[in-house]
């Protein structure tokens, strides 16, 4: 996938956008449509559609934004708990097609989530 997306225009600093991390595999920033009080989107710099277009060179990409989520949730002081979501695929909510995480928090959630 090559298309250029908003979350592409945002890491070019395009856009701007409430940074909150950055290295150079990945940029963390507040999401502009919260569904918690803490809700930030953590966006690999290479581009991948979805989980889907991921490949066994991925593998250290996709731990690195878990851990880069956890290190977040950390700084936050998310407390008791937070979630880490995927969405892959338009079925699944994913509406921007750059591979991202969701990384909420700041409230009590439930399950099953929806």
């Amino acid at each position: 996938m090559s298309e250029e997306t908003i979350f592409h225009k945002i890491m070019n600093k395009e856009i701007p956008a409430v940074i909150v991390f950055e290295d150079d595999l990945c940029v963390a920033f507040k999401d502009v449509n919260p569904v918690a009080p803490t809700h930030v989107l953590i966006v690999p710099r290479a581009t991948i559609g979805s989980l889907n277009q991921a490949v066994p060179d991925h593998e250290k990409l996709l731990g690195h934004l878990l851990m880069v989520a956890r290190d977040i949730a950390a700084s936050q002081n998310f407390g008791d708990g937070y979630r880490v979501v995927i969405n892959t695929g338009a079925d699944a909510g994913q509406t921007v097609f750059q591979l991202h995480v969701h990384l909420i928090g700041g409230r009590k959630f439930h399950w099953p989530p929806g």
